[in-house]
């Protein structure tokens, strides 16, 4: 074990700076606009030289109620040694003050420590009176992901973990510091720390390296054997290191949250994911075990981890924990255990990008890392907000939607049970199998989380014959697993669906539909990277003003409007035929269904940023949401708005719209005058615009050769869901499926004549990614999906 021995304090020396709220802050769907955070280093020049680093992103990392206020900090990427990014603390009235102790860098970690009364954020240590003390990245450098307790000196040391491995333990009186490992175990991005049960527990999410290593370097592990081997969950005891799973893992926390293990038989949980699934391991008497859930989104799969921040298992006020998790809230049981693992159930599905939450002043604050400059021109400058809410405001959020399971293409022994997967909770719920030789699958559910497992159903499979299966809506139970009755290669993979919100049409009553013949206001949106307004265009006037933290429009600002022609032009990035819209990049090409004519002479904005990492696609009034690195393959539907939305951004930690009515009023999210006006709200407010609908074909009148695939058409998100037929001649169409983004299986095949149409509805609650058709001889055909 390598040590070395810093110590080192910084003290304050400076006034807090505060920046005093309005008498009545103005709020937004839960945002207030003058909370908003923004890198204090960037430069205020158009280009930058860098490729990424300080100001580049602003995340709020970690979020604490301490000392009669709300501490938070924020982050930029890549700075172990710091940054321009501030320790900010709110008041009760939402005053807020940046704290002249702030030395920035790339931090998330938060813990509350006990016995000497302190708040240990970033690298800060705060006492119960609000004095901050600071230890300079000059006496312990790193990107700082958690701070844990100590195995053997509990009241008077902590560790601290950081994203590139390095472990410290720190003196939470003097803090001196002592660097205990450089890296100890593989994987990268380190997200999470806990002690448990006489443990250290770290995780890493990813498998890009940062600096070169060798298996001798480490303490326990090897570089990646095969592909799967990403990232980490591994424990130390005080003398040896081991490793758990080679996955990718986020946060490890229990019971006692922030405040640590409150004793050493408290249960340890952390949550991570691999292809299949997210994982839900649990640490419970010495013995660690394994649940899985769905995704809600791919967005966050990435080799190195990058597109996760800090997903997190927190309490939320009123004895009530919250998981988030790709994507998915959960309402988590503060007891959950191996006795008792009942009680999970989904809350929503959501596009904020979260890095903490918690409870403060009888509300739900969210973080958010929201606006990146990040390969996003359309921003001109990183900034992040704060949610505040309550629990039945998260339930409007998306329907609880996703995917994943036990399997996917895996060697399965004969008589051994899968993972437990989750299935309380979710409206529709499908089963797809598959498997090289015929075999039998047992379902299995534990109906009250006690381990007690009973026979569901058997299904017999044929060998490479793929088959669904819908459970039953009146079945109740938390889990089910699979066993094969053979040794064999299966895949068991489900897709739930929640039955979809009702629209709130009064929310959005300032936009025009796009059916609407009346001019709207049309406007280019583009946070300013010269100072923290919103730069408007109004075109095609080319009236250019700016709007500031109070909505309002800002007097004698100068002139940019060149600037905004150059960087926010409308391009369109898909096409347009007879039977439905195409898109393509990196990842294939693809068909999405068609909304109404008139967008095609509508001149609309289609693709943008407005959470980090995460592109929203805006064609022919549908939004979908696509990962940076996921790309089209695995984009998802959103809403279906049918609104004249000319632009969109977040700004301030609010969503905008451009493409207001001329004569809108104020009501709460339009805001302007009768010259012009934008609509404001929350990004999960896209949720209530309606749910996703749309007709399109993947042949239209199209002739076919025998055998020829037409390209993958979308299906996963919709609710009701048909498809009509037609040919000119006597002809075999099979419809194939893709349901986890490995590759197409058939579904049905139809039988065609001439002149007699086949209409078909799928079953309720069926799912998959993707649907194609294909003939098994030449034609002139027809394949057209109606989604309701």
């Amino acid at each position: 074990m390598k040590t070395s021995i810093f110590w080192g304090v910084a003290l304050a020396l400076a006034t807090p700076f505060l920046v005093s709220a309005q008498t009545k802050p103005l709020q937004v769907s839960g945002v207030y606009p003058h909370l908003a955070t923004f890198n204090e280093g960037w430069p205020k020049t158009e280009e930058q030289k860098k490729k990424g680093g300080q100001g580049f992103e602003n995340g709020i990392g970690a979020i604490t109620p301490w000392a009669g206020q709300l501490w938070m900090v924020t982050y930029s990427p890549h700075e172990p040694h710091g940054s321009a990014d501030k320790l900010y603390s709110l008041d009760k009235d939402l005053n807020v003050t940046i704290h002249p102790e702030s030395i920035g860098g790339t931090p998330a970690n938060r813990m509350i420590h006990r016995e000497s009364n302190q708040l240990i954020t970033s690298s800060y240590f705060i006492d119960d009176k609000g004095k901050v003390r600071t230890i300079p990245f000059s006496v312990m450098p790193g990107r700082m992901t958690a701070t844990a307790r100590h195995l053997t000196d509990p009241e008077n040391m902590v560790y601290f973990y950081d994203m590139e491995g390095m472990l410290y333990e720190v003196n939470v009186h003097t803090l001196a510091v002592n660097k205990l490992f450089h890296k100890p175990v593989p994987g990268w991005h380190g997200k999470g720390a806990y002690t448990a049960q006489g443990k250290l527990v770290v995780a890493n999410n990813g498998e890009e390296a940062v600096f070169k290593i060798t298996k001798d370097m480490l303490q326990a592990g090897n570089l990646p054997q095969n592909n799967e081997e990403k990232g980490v969950l591994a424990s130390w005891d005080g003398k040896k290191w081991e490793i758990v799973e080679r996955r990718q893992f986020t946060d490890v926390t229990g019971p006692g949250g922030i405040y640590g293990s409150p004793d050493n038989k408290t249960p340890l949980w952390s949550i991570g994911w691999d292809k299949r699934s997210v994982i839900l391991k649990l640490l419970d008497n010495g013995q660690w075990y394994t649940y899985r859930l769905p995704k809600a989104a791919h967005t966050y799969d990435h080799r190195g981890g990058w597109y996760t921040e800090w997903p997190r298992i927190r309490e939320v006020g009123n004895g009530k924990m919250l998981m988030d998790m790709h994507a998915m809230m959960y309402d988590f049981p503060k007891t959950f255990s191996r006795a008792n693992s009942g009680g999970i159930a989904p809350l929503n599905t959501h596009l904020r990008y979260i890095p903490d939450f918690c409870n403060w002043n009888n509300q739900i604050v969210i973080a958010t890392d929201e606006t990146t400059v990040l390969e996003n021109p359309l921003a001109g400058r990183a900034q992040s907000n704060l949610w505040f809410g309550q629990w039945s405001d998260l339930k409007t959020w998306g329907s609880p939607t996703g995917w994943g399971g036990p399997w996917e293409k895996d060697a399965v022994k004969a008589n051994i049970p899968s993972d437990p997967y989750l299935i309380n909770g979710f409206d529709n719920r499908l089963l797809h199998l598959l498997a090289d030789k015929q075999t039998t699958v047992t379902l299995q559910i534990d109906e009250k989380g006690n381990n007690n497992w009973k026979d569901y159903k058997k299904i017999n499979l044929e060998a490479n014959k793929y088959q669904y299966y819908l459970l039953s809506a009146d079945m109740k139970a938390t889990w089910i697993r699979f066993k094969t009755d053979k040794d064999c290669i299966a895949t068991a993979f489900m897709h739930f669906s929640g039955k979809p919100h009702s629209s709130n049409p009064a929310l959005f009553k300032s936009l025009a539909d796009i059916t609407d013949n009346s001019e709207v206001n049309a406007n280019l949106i583009r946070p300013a990277n010269f100072n923290k307004n919103l730069q408007v265009l109004q075109v095609p006037q080319n009236k250019y003003t700016e709007i500031d933290e109070k909505l309002t429009t800002v007097s004698n600002t100068a002139d940019s409007s060149a600037q905004v022609l150059r960087l926010g032009k409308l391009t369109k990035g898909y096409s347009v035929d007879d039977a439905s819209v195409i898109v393509k990049d990196a990842t294939g090409t693809f068909r999405l269904p068609k909304g109404s004519a008139a967008y095609e002479t509508f001149a609309y904005r289609d693709k943008r940023e407005i959470e980090s990492e995460r592109f929203m696609l805006n064609i022919t009034g549908t939004f979908y949401e696509v990962g940076r690195e996921s790309g089209f393959i695995a984009l998802r539907p959103v809403t279906t708005h049918n609104k004249k939305i000319v632009d969109f951004c977040t700004w301030r930690g609010l969503l905008v719209f451009s493409g207001t009515k001329k004569d809108a009023k104020p009501d709460g999210q339009y805001f302007g005058n009768e010259a012009n006006g934008l609509w404001y709200g929350g990004v999960d407010d896209m949720w209530k615009m309606g749910k996703v609908v749309g007709v399109g074909s993947v042949w239209k009148n199209s002739s076919i050769k025998k055998g020829e695939i037409s390209l993958p058409y979308l299906m996963t998100g919709y609710d009701r869901k048909k498809v009509s037929l037609t040919a000119n001649k006597t002809v075999k169409i099979t419809l194939e499926v893709d349901f986890d983004l490995t590759g197409f299986h058939q579904y049905k095949t139809f039988t065609l004549t001439p002149g007699k149409p086949v209409e078909y509805e799928f079953p309720a609650g069926f799912s998959a990614h993707w649907v194609r058709a294909v003939a098994d001889n030449d034609c002139t055909a027809t394949v057209t999906f109606n989604y309701q």
